[in-house]
C-alpha cells in the first residue's frame, strides 16, 4: 500500500500518475485488511505513503478520486464491520515545536493530509483511530519547544486534533512519558502512546511500571489505550556496535503487561512473522 515514486518521476508525470497509484494502494489496502482477519489480526497501521506526494496536490484534485473515494469507504467499513483498528504514525520531520513557520506549515499539511484519508475512510474522529507523532526536537529549550507545540495543536483542524496522539522518545536530549503527561497532556488533554523500547533508552525518573500507567491514564473512558513495542536489533544481534534504537528483526521474550488493557502496536522488522513469534512467546510464558 505505499508504492511511489522519486520526486523526478511526479515533476514529470504528475497528478495522474499520483493518482493511478493512489488507487491500486487503497484498493490492495483492502486485501491486506481482508488478510489481517483471516488471521486474527485486529490492529494495523496505514502507510503514510498510501497517496504518494500528497502534499502538491489536493487529494479530491486526483483523476481517479471517484474510484479512490469508493476504495477508501469500502476498505473503512471494512474495518468497522471486523473489528479491525486503524491507525498512523506519520514520519518524524513533523515538528510542532520547531520555532521556524514553514516547518510548521509543513508539518500541519502533512498531518492534515492523514485526518483526510482517514475521514475519507469513515473512521471515527478519536484517538480510537489515532494519528500519532513525537513532539519534536528541544532547539535546547524544551519549555518553548513544549509550548510551541501547544500553540501549533491550535491550528489543526478537528479531523487531526481530535486523533492526534504523542509519544514518549528513545534520547536522553528529548520527552519522557512523565514531561508529556506534564506539558502535554495537561495543557492540551491529548494522550499518551507508551513505548516500552524508548522508555528503556530514556526512563526519565519513572520505572517502566509507572511510567505506562501514566500514560494509560491519559486515554479517555471507553477508548482502549494503545503502545508501542520493540526490542534493540544491538541485543538480538548481540552487537554493540548497531545503535540500539534500532527495531529488532523478531522478537526473543513476551511483553509484560503489568496486567494492563491495552493495544500493542508491535514495530519490528519481519512484521506479521515478528507478530506471530509474539503470540508463541506470549502464549508459552501465560502472558495476557
Amino acid at each position: 500500500t505505499n508504492r511511489s515514486m522519486i520526486k523526478r518521476t511526479f515533476q514529470e508525470k504528475g497528478i495522474e500518475y499520483a493518482s493511478s497509484l493512489s488507487l491500486l494502494n487503497v484498493l490492495d489496502l483492502q486485501k491486506v485488511l481482508e488478510w489481517n482477519v483471516e488471521h486474527g489480526i485486529k490492529f494495523f497501521r496505514l502507510s503514510s505513503n498510501i497517496f504518494p506526494w500528497a502534499s502538491e496536490y489536493q487529494i479530491h484534485d486526483m483523476p481517479d478520486y471517484e474510484a479512490i473515494y469508493e476504495a477508501c469507504e469500502k476498505a473503512g467499513n471494512y474495518a468497522r464491520e471486523h473489528g479491525i483498528r486503524l491507525t498512523s504514525h506519520p514520519g518524524p520531520f513533523n515538528k510542532l515545536t520547531s520555532p521556524k513557520e514553514s516547518v510548521i506549515l509543513n508539518t500541519i499539511r502533512d498531518l492534515e493530509i492523514h485526518g483526510e484519508i482517514f475521514d475519507l475512510m469513515f473512521l471515527e474522529r478519536s484517538p480510537f483511530a489515532k494519528i500519532n507523532i513525537h513532539v519534536g526536537a528541544a532547539y535546547d529549550d524544551k519549555s518553548m519547544a513544549l509550548g510551541n507545540f501547544c500553540k501549533n495543536f491550535q491550528r489543526l483542524s478537528e479531523a487531526v486534533k481530535t486523533r492526534l496522539t504523542v509519544e514518549n522518545d528513545d534520547k536522553p536530549s528529548l520527552y519522557t512519558t512523565e514531561e508529556l503527561y506534564d506539558s502535554i497532556y495537561k495543557t492540551i488533554g491529548i494522550p499518551v502512546v507508551f513505548d516500552y523500547h524508548h522508555h528503556d533508552l530514556h526512563p526519565g525518573n519513572q520505572t517502566e511500571g509507572e511510567a505506562l500507567d501514566m500514560a494509560l491514564s491519559t486515554w479517555p473512558v471507553g477508548i482502549r489505550p494503545v503502545v508501542h513495542y520493540s526490542e534493540s536489533r544491538a541485543d538480538e544481534h548481540n552487537d554493540p556496535k548497531i545503535k540500539p534504537q534500532a527495531h529488532s528483526d523478531s522478537y526473543v521474550r513476551p511483553i509484560n503487561t503489568y496486567g494492563r488493557e491495552m493495544d500493542i502496536m508491535l514495530e519490528a522488522k519481519h512484521k506479521e512473522l515478528a507478530l506471530f513469534k509474539m503470540r508463541e512467546l506470549m502464549e508459552d510464558n501465560n502472558v495476557r
